[in-house]
């Protein structure tokens, strides 16, 4: 009995196809980055040199951890997909839902996310730069795949190599904050009355731009001064509005009947308004920078953290901690009564 090519003995394709398992495991060490190779085995990085230059033998465990890290795995399911639409279906915002995507996306087009170990996560985590004003930090990253991983264990009972990784260690970055003359100057700058009316509402109630963006007439308590919105996970919470807003506010909405939002402008429309007054007047200019002015704002007339959390609807004191980062020693001497005089 012979195969099917003339000649070719019983047992050759399987010989054949043997060798070039053989070759592309070799090929595959020779060509996989020695950090994730030691990540994949264990083996110190040492004896992966040695073994990639030929002057010891690639033991059995390492060929096996390298053709089983080659497998093609059928993966039927999208888990990143299937784990956006789930934030999607728990009232997450839009901005955090694409935070998501953004991240995610990056690191599975790196990683296969459904092999990874700690120690290769901890290796993409490393790989990325930290950047002040960018979203993707590396503390960004790790809180993506946290969140990911964990509903991956808890919906699907995969295990989750998160468990041993460590935090990356936040910077004590201290973020801008606007002065209140910065905050005039912007408005001032303001081409129309409804530009001037974000610009103090941003200041004076920490709005998220998401928040800002939801404000419909009715959800206004004039009286009150307050505005009611849609925070972070879709709760219902108040935002608190000083007298310049309101000005603003009231002279805007006596000149246009809102049929939706107050604004007439989405997220986008919003965003594009402040890069343009940023550009016109060299002063930082974005929702966030905002919110951070009013927590350090009120933290400069005297308010407490406690209280400031409540205004501004953050979960933790340590969210307002380092929001109001810039908040100095000489700003508290300001407020310093001594015990004894």
């Amino acid at each position: 009995m012979v195969s099917k090519k003339l000649g070719e003995p019983p047992g050759a394709r399987t010989l054949n196809r043997l060798i070039k398992s053989q070759h592309d495991t070799i090929k595959l060490l020779n060509n996989l980055p020695l950090a994730t190779l030691a990540a994949l085995s264990n083996y110190s990085k040492s004896y992966l040199c040695q073994v990639r230059n030929g002057q010891r033998p690639a033991s059995p465990r390492l060929l096996n951890i390298i053709q089983e890290y080659a497998k093609p795995r059928k993966q039927e399911t999208n888990y990143i997909t299937l784990f956006l639409e789930s934030r999607e279906a728990v009232a997450c915002s839009k901005q955090t839902v694409r935070f998501y995507r953004i991240l995610l996306s990056q690191y599975s087009a790196e990683v296969d996310y459904l092999k990874a170990n700690p120690r290769l996560i901890e290796r993409f985590l490393n790989s990325i730069k930290a950047s002040n004003e960018n979203l993707c930090t590396r503390h960004a990253y790790y809180r993506a795949l946290r969140a990911f991983y964990n509903w991956l264990h808890t919906e699907y009972g995969i295990d989750n190599p998160m468990k041993g990784v460590r935090p990356p260690i936040l910077s004590k970055v201290i973020l801008p904050a606007l002065s209140e003359d910065q905050v005039k100057t912007l408005i001032e700058s303001a081409d129309n009355i409804r530009d001037k009316a974000v610009i103090a509402l941003f200041t004076e109630s920490g709005l998220r731009l998401a928040e800002l963006v939801g404000i419909k007439a009715d959800d206004i308590n004039w009286p009150g001064r307050c505005i009611k919105v849609l925070g972070k996970g879709r709760k219902a919470a108040f935002a608190p509005f000083g007298a310049l807003a309101e000005d603003y506010l009231r002279q805007w909405l006596s000149i246009y009947q809102p049929n939706g939002n107050i604004w007439g402008l989405n997220a986008w429309g919003i965003t594009s308004m402040l890069r343009r007054l940023e550009a016109k007047t060299s002063i930082t200019c974005n929702p966030h920078t905002f919110r951070r002015t009013f927590a350090v704002l009120l933290r400069k007339a005297g308010i407490d953290t406690m209280t400031i959390k409540e205004l501004g609807r953050w979960e933790s004191l340590e969210m307002v901690q380092r929001y109001t980062r810039s908040f100095s020693f000489q700003d508290s001497m300001k407020f310093y009564k001594s015990p004894l005089s």
